[in-house]
């Protein structure tokens, strides 16, 4: 996993730590959310929340290749997580870099391994520019970003592509499958109120931390009869890993806009029935085919996720 460690990345943790189907093998950090130290802190953090084994976590990208970071401390709070106040972390993250440990992590793994970014994707464009022979060992990357309707960091670009869309645009030419995890199944994830109130009265480290989490992600206002639910976020991408078929796909060229103005960020998402007509043919190789989630089953990934993270 390659992530900016806030909130919804914090609850996609949780969910890849508990759920026995899915061996993490390392977690990157990068600027995104927060400042890439806070990211750091705040993954160190929610792994020793988790009771997670000794896994890898790795510094990564400061900013984004052109432009300065623009962290969303409006939504993630001062310290990217929601100013929770959590202990120190008692494990450090390793000595190497996040590229680093991205290349050794999958170049050694004994079964092709699926790359999970649910954060702006600076790493990974810097790893498969300077180390393109990781795509050998790579199934899948399934990352969470882009929008096919309406973006939230402008109307038309979703905040993960809009912080650096030139790696975004490294990452669409990756040359292995790629899973588009949009904006518009991301916003359809929702944890019941009721829900949420009992994971936060857990006694249970986890389970405790993702009730606040999603107390922090309310995707509707407080309820007369009870809490807001909770926007699973990120960890619907990680679901989608654990169970594929929550998710309706359809194969499309997507491309990145990059040039300045309103529509920087946007991904350009192809669903017409014939995109290579009216001289669109000769583009295709710059536009490549991506399985975009158009669909999600909100209630089975609510499932599989309390299923998963919630102990004691």
């Amino acid at each position: 996993m390659d992530c900016d460690t806030g909130l919804d990345d914090a609850l996609a943790l949780l969910f890849a730590v508990r759920h026995p189907g899915l061996d993490l093998r390392a977690v990157t950090c990068v600027a995104g959310n927060a400042d890439v130290d806070d990211v750091v802190r705040n993954t160190l953090q929610v792994l020793d929340a988790a009771g997670a084994p000794a896994i890898p976590v790795a510094r990564g990208a400061v900013r984004p290749l052109i432009e300065p970071a623009r962290p969303a401390l409006h939504v993630h709070g001062a310290d990217g997580m929601g100013e929770l106040g959590l202990p120190a972390p008692r494990r450090r993250a390793a000595a190497e870099n996040a590229v680093a440990v991205l290349r050794r992590e999958i170049l050694s793994s004994p079964r092709p391994v699926t790359l999970v970014p649910t954060a702006p994707l600076t790493n990974i464009a810097l790893l498969l520019r300077t180390h393109p022979e990781v795509t050998r060992n790579i199934e899948r990357i399934v990352f969470m970003g882009g929008a096919v309707s309406t973006g939230n960091a402008t109307p038309v670009a979703e905040f993960n592509v809009w912080h650096d869309p030139e790696a975004a645009a490294v990452l669409l030419t990756a040359g292995v499958p790629i899973t588009m995890y949009s904006l518009d199944v991301f916003m359809r994830v929702l944890v019941p109120g009721d829900e949420v109130r009992r994971l936060r009265a857990s006694w249970e480290p986890g389970t405790w931390l993702a009730g606040e989490l999603l107390s922090r992600l309310p995707f509707d206002g407080p309820a007369a009869d009870g809490p807001a639910a909770g926007g699973l976020g990120d960890a619907g991408a990680v679901c989608a890993v654990a169970d594929p078929a929550g998710l309706v796909t359809r194969a499309l060229p997507v491309s990145v806009a990059l040039a300045p103005g309103r529509t920087r960020g946007q991904t350009i998402v192809d669903r017409r029935r014939t995109p290579r007509s009216y001289g669109a043919a000769r583009n295709a190789e710059s536009h490549p085919l991506v399985d975009v989630a158009l669909k999600v089953d909100a209630e089975r990934y609510v499932g599989l996720f309390l299923d998963s993270v919630r102990q004691g």
